[in-house]
């Protein structure tokens, strides 16, 4: 999985109209970059070094989504009438942003203090630390906010960041053109690799790596591929040509749990969950949640997340047989101060509501068809496991001794030793899981008259529903527990029958339980005598298939048709003698 370095660095472009004096950073850098080695070109598509810039867009980080119009940032004078794309971000690229062309209308903005080289060329190297410097400059973070029409105050109070995504101004068959690295890979696809023949060592090399991720941020992970060598379209679309800057008014909150209230069944296999976020934990800052359920305490250790993220944390266990209201403790130890947290279960029993004895002389003059009930449904979920591993990032410290030879001289010598001052990264591991059922409704074997799927009222009908659950993390995710069926001489209330799990697993089977007043001790439901011709359609909901996520629950109906009823098929003679 590739990343993409985190130019944690706050990005604070331009400090156009702004006095150059001295400035405080307000930003945390986080960057790096690599490429090198390229001259301008010849003939027809060529660039010149230093012709670029840097686009900022201003991002929320709770939902990713960008709150500015992008804004280009350059040092050099350029044409309105270039050939663009428009201001669209990397992340709305990656959302499914299609890629147009413009022919004219390019907008920019000449920072009043210029930016470090962006782009390494064979004429110089760009600095990653000058990048770094210029990105987290208290100045140029109150340009990029005057020329966004954000306020500053608001942009640095921590739930902002900056998305950064270096620009090239390149001629290309002749035509100036501007475009970012992540457009660069783009049109590229769409001119079948025209753009890569002619300017691949600018195109997929170097703008490309002009900025990348050090470590994980805004749904992006840290680079880890080649940082000399050209990428591919598909790398650089999902991992490069970006850096990001992120603002921390105070000092990293230590972890805090996040909580959600819970309805269960009972004597159910559950699982409960917590959103643990603050500061950063990693194998050195280690996170324990313990979850206490009545008397029986659950620890989950070797809970990691970056920086500014958060990770969801689960506890799989099975519901008291009775019902009740539960109060869940949880606490969260490591990272800094601990903190705590509650839950309420409360534990329902859907036993018990069901439907009484038919009789011959049912009647039920006032009724009338209620609409099928619509409960909440949710088919599929999604979750995820941060993994940390170690970027190691060799430094030499030198210890220069004098080592006297003994006849008045001697030399110097370096008797230093390698250090690793690397870092910690995180993979992204990605889980899911769905939930796919079918529910079929026929009349009983034992109505003498059905065919079909049409019955006459006041005879059984027998139900049978599949349901199938799929997931690549099985430890986390139940089968499907639970399905109830309502009717519609009931307006689908006041009765319903829980139905029986007569196969287990995560392809189930459910149908009726046997029916105490069936002379045959039948699966079945018996239909009212006093029901009209027309469809019969019961509805079940099928519910408590449990995922870190939450519960996968589905909606189910299916029908017979009605036609006549039982005392058709009753024929009254006299008894012959």
């Amino acid at each position: 999985m590739k990343r993409q370095l985190s130019i944690l660095l706050m990005l604070v472009l331009m400090v156009s109209l702004l006095v150059p004096v001295t400035a405080s950073a307000e930003g945390e850098g986080n960057i790096d970059h690599g490429g090198g080695g390229i001259g301008s070109g010849t003939g027809e598509s060529y660039w010149n070094p230093s012709d670029e810039g840097v686009r900022v867009t201003v991002v929320r980080s709770s939902d990713r989504i960008a709150v500015t119009t992008p804004i280009d940032l350059t040092n050099k004078a350029q044409h309105n009438n270039l050939v663009h794309f428009g201001k669209v971000n990397k992340m709305q690229y990656n959302g499914g942003k299609a890629l147009l062309v413009k022919m004219n209308g390019y907008t920019y903005n000449n920072p009043g203090k210029d930016m470090p080289r962006i782009i390494s060329s064979g004429s110089g190297q760009a600095s990653i630390e000058q990048i770094k410097n210029y990105f987290t400059d208290e100045l140029v973070i109150r340009y990029i906010a005057e020329v966004t029409g954000m306020n500053y105050d608001i942009l640095i109070n921590g739930e902002y960041k900056l998305l950064l995504e270096p620009i090239a101004y390149m001629t290309f068959q002749g035509i100036k053109m501007a475009m970012t690295a992540t457009e660069a890979a783009l049109y590229d696809q769409l001119l079948g690799g025209a753009l890569r023949n002619k300017m691949g060592a600018l195109s997929h090399k170097n703008l490309p790596l002009a900025m990348f991720l050090e470590t994980p941020d805004l749904g992006y992970s840290g680079w880890d591929g080649s940082t000399t060598t050209s990428a591919s379209n598909a790398d650089i679309i999902s991992s490069l040509g970006l850096g990001i800057v992120r603002f921390n008014e105070t000092e990293p909150e230590p972890p805090e749990v996040i909580s959600y209230n819970y309805e269960y069944r009972v004597n159910t296999e559950v699982i409960t969950s917590v959103t643990v976020s603050g500061g950063q934990a990693d194998p050195d800052n280690p996170v324990t949640v313990r979850f206490t359920i009545s008397d029986q305490t659950y620890t989950v250790s070797g809970v990691y997340y970056p920086e500014g993220d958060s990770q969801l944390v689960w506890v799989r266990w099975r519901t008291p047989s009775t019902p009740q209201t539960m109060t869940i403790h949880v606490s969260v130890l490591g990272g800094g101060s601990p903190s705590n947290g509650t839950i309420t279960a409360k534990i329902v029993d859907l036993s018990g509501n069901t439907p009484p004895n038919p009789v011959a002389d049912d009647r039920n003059d006032s009724y009338t068809a209620s609409v099928v009930p619509n409960k909440a449904q949710r088919t599929s979920a999604s979750w995820g496991i941060w993994r940390p591993w170690w970027y190691p990032n060799w430094v030499w410290h030198s210890d220069w001794n004098w080592y006297d030879d003994g006849e008045g001289g001697g030399s110097w010598q370096d008797d230093g030793e390698w250090i690793d001052e690397g870092w910690w990264m995180f993979d992204w591991d990605a889980y899911h899981a769905s939930l796919s059922a079918a529910m079929s409704i026929v009349p009983d074997a034992k109505s003498p008259t059905a065919s079909g799927k049409t019955t006459k009222s006041g005879y059984g009908v027998n139900q049978s529903t599949a349901a199938n659950v799929s997931t690549n993390q099985s430890s986390a995710v139940t089968d499907a527990q639970t399905a109830v069926t309502y009717f519609p001489e009931f307006r689908y209330e006041t009765y319903w029958r829980q139905l029986e799990r007569t196969r287990s697993g995560y392809s189930s089977i459910f149908e009726f339980k046997p029916n105490k007043y069936s002379t045959y001790n039948r699966r079945t439901h018996f239909t009212p005598i006093w029901f009209s011709d027309g469809s019969y359609k019961p509805y079940t909901w099928l519910i408590d298939c449990w995922t870190p996520a939450g519960m996968l629950s589905m909606n189910l109906t299916d029908s017979v048709t009605i036609r006549g009823s039982l005392w058709d098929d009753w024929h009254i003679a006299p008894v012959k003698p």
